[in-house]
């Protein structure tokens, strides 16, 4: 993140020997003048923010915005340096992985490690060079160093390196550019993903770039644009701004060119234990990114998956996914992976690599780069929701069935009341004389919840009897009496109240609707 933010290193990493970053720049090319004194006191001043608040994290969770060692230098011996990709005016490494024998035409992928990884580190733990190996897709990763920032972040919050067409994204394109050319790659699929000061460059990069990204995927990161110094990150760290969703989104179509009307689909992942990047940064991005879509907050179904997490979809006016949120319960900073050999399973654990579920595997499908095209998702909405009876406590419903459905969630008011096998369901325990709101999805067989049905209401029958206390002129006024010749009477029994504007304190009590009656001196409901 900022200068203090640092990826997660698990406590069975214990800090490596110290890796050497990229060249520093020429003399001739380095931030000189008053501008460049004022980024070095910056970044000397972040240094002695994190280690005066004891940010230097020594195990698997940072308490803060904590700084580690940098991790051992991860041997990937197919991990390949490419020189001579631009003139690369953010001072960046390029690191690139194909498979062998990758097709022409094949997607790529950006990565982007967090703060004191490298490009190293990031490849060996991520699972990101098993899935192009499974998929058939280019990496590419760039590495920042300590020339560019003291603890190795990419800078994520300075215009100058995170705005189209300058500094450390200017570098990232110009990777991108060399990549397509020498892979034959296919520049309409793509993507880019980022950890933590990865994931806000990420978010950035969509933003400048989203005529050469298709698809993003962020961790643990920040909204685009949400700072533009050194203190605004730490703002948006630890405090996001709460701006409306169209005041997010309009900080991504000022970044972006003129006229752009296509924008890429992202994907949103967040621990509900980063202390960090704090979760509300989730709610920021997808608030930004299906602004930008122009489709509303609210997720159009939502899953259950492994790990603790749950999974939100916002989809497009064709009902494709254009946004995904994942909130891994529990998860502090860092990028959910799953060591194993299963078909969902990748990476490794490791400093901030955390054991919940394999976050790429999920990416790689949500960009449709699996084979199968983008992931649906779910089952569609069963329709024909009906409430076929009512009781004082009871409500019955009945529905379609949805083929390959293995069961149905009915939730009530929007929470989940039960689980069921049948297109039909009683819901018990109710409170008489009250209207609920219903609506039902299907489940399949993997545990995959469906999009929501259409809301259907029911009222259940009887009458909960009510107290109400106020003046005889604030019962007048609530419709709960009325007043004749000056005098007020309660509605219903028309039981005398006495002066109607006297301001008397009276209570009614309410055993039908529109029936009351006095119930002094006491009224038990």
């Amino acid at each position: 993140m900022a200068q203090p933010h640092t990826p997660i290193r698990a406590a069975k990493h214990p800090g490596p020997a110290k890796r050497p970053g990229p060249a520093k720049r020429p003399r001739s090319t380095q931030r000189r003048g008053p501008a460049g004194r004022l980024r070095r006191r910056l970044t000397a001043a972040a240094g002695a923010l994190a280690l005066a608040a004891g940010l230097v994290a020594a195990g698997p969770q940072a308490s803060a915005a904590g700084l580690v060692a940098a991790g051992p230098q991860a041997s990937a011996a197919s991990l390949t340096r490419i020189t001579g990709f631009g003139t690369n005016p953010g001072n960046l490494s390029m690191y690139a992985y194909a498979p062998a024998d990758l097709p022409a035409g094949a997607p790529l992928i950006v990565a982007l490690h967090g703060c004191t990884q490298s490009a190293a580190d990031y490849f060996t733990h991520s699972g990101w060079p098993e899935l192009a190996d499974r998929y058939g897709f280019a990496l590419v990763l760039p590495q920042t160093g300590t020339a560019n920032s003291a603890n190795a972040c990419f800078n994520w919050f300075e215009p100058g390196d995170s705005a189209r067409g300058q500094g450390e994204a200017l570098s990232i394109r110009q990777m991108v550019d060399d990549a397509l050319g020498r892979f034959g790659g296919d520049p309409g699929r793509v993507h880019i993903t980022g950890l933590s000061a990865g994931g806000g460059m990420t978010a950035n990069m969509l933003a400048a770039y989203p005529d050469v990204f298709a698809g993003g995927a962020i961790h643990s990161g920040l909204p685009a644009r949400c700072a533009d110094n050194l203190t605004t990150a730490y703002t948006c760290m630890y405090s996001p701004p709460d701006r409306t969703p169209a005041q997010w989104g309009g900080l991504v179509r000022s970044a972006a060119p003129a006229g752009t009307a296509s924008w890429p689909r992202v994907a949103i992942w967040q621990g509900t234990a980063d202390t960090t990047v704090r979760p509300a940064n989730a709610a920021e991005l997808r608030d930004q990114w299906t602004d930008v879509w122009g489709i509303g907050q609210t997720p159009s179904r939502t899953r259950t998956l492994a790990g603790g997490a749950t999974l939100d979809v916002y989809d497009d006016g064709a009902g494709r996914p254009a946004v995904e949120v994942y909130t891994v319960s529990g998860m502090g900073h860092g990028l959910a992976v799953d060591p194993g050999s299963g078909p969902e399973q990748c990476g490794s654990t490791g400093t901030y690599y955390l054991d919940s579920l394999c976050s790429s595997h999920h990416t790689v499908r949500f960009w449709g780069l699996d084979g199968g095209g983008q992931d649906p998702g779910a089952l569609p909405a069963p329709t024909g929701l009906t409430v076929t009876g009512t009781t004082d406590t009871t409500t019955t419903l009945a529905w379609q069935a949805v083929p390959g459905a293995a069961s149905y969630h009915v939730y009530r008011g929007g929470t989940k009341v039960a689980a069921t096998a049948a297109t039909g369901h009683t819901d018990t325990g109710l409170a008489t004389g009250t209207t609920y709101a219903y609506t039902v999805a299907a489940v399949d067989p993997s545990g995959a919840v469906g999009a929501l049905s259409a809301t259907a209401t029911a009222t259940t029958t009887g009458f909960t009897p009510t107290c109400h206390t106020a003046s005889t002129y604030d019962h007048t006024l609530a419709g709960r009496a009325h007043q004749s010749g000056g005098r007020t009477y309660a509605n219903g029994s028309g039981d005398p109240m006495g002066l109607w504007n006297t301001f008397t304190t009276r209570t009614l009590r309410q055993t039908a609707p529109g029936y009351y009656v006095v119930a002094e001196p006491g009224c038990p409901a």
